[in-house]
């Protein structure tokens, strides 16, 4: 008897909190899945200097090069964050913020970085 009076009142709290806050939940849930992006684009813009400086001494592509390179990733990242939250042209945001991984993984040497990539295998592997 205590045990489904518990169970019950549980549920009515649940009920009632999602009736509450359902109007609210995608909006958390798109934050959430953003928020990578978010907090990197947040970081570029407070780090510009050193993220230009990076670029421009692991590419040897100059100043304004590498400015460019910052910037669109700065711009990129921000502007597809805001058209996620706002549900305005989502598909094309996720096309963008895609564009960006892909780009960052190149200009950042990601794809080549052995270290980084068995630090990967070995979280993965020790999930499954």
């Amino acid at each position: 008897m205590g045990h489904n009076d518990l169970m019950g009142t549980a549920e009515d709290f649940a009920d009632q909190f999602l009736r509450v806050t359902k109007q609210y939940l995608p909006h958390v849930a798109r934050l959430c899945l953003i928020s990578t992006f978010l907090e990197d684009g947040i970081r570029m813009w407070f780090q510009w200097s050193e993220q230009r400086d990076y670029i421009d001494s692991t590419w040897n592509c100059g100043y304004l090069l590498a400015s460019s390179f910052v910037f669109l990733n700065l711009l990129g990242q921000l502007t597809g964050c805001i058209l996620v939250l706002s549900r305005n042209f989502v598909q094309y945001a996720c096309f963008g913020l895609f564009g960006i991984i892909a780009l960052q993984t190149i200009a950042y040497s990601i794809l080549w970085d052995l270290k980084f990539l068995m630090r990967f295998s070995r979280t993965s592997w020790a999930q499954l």
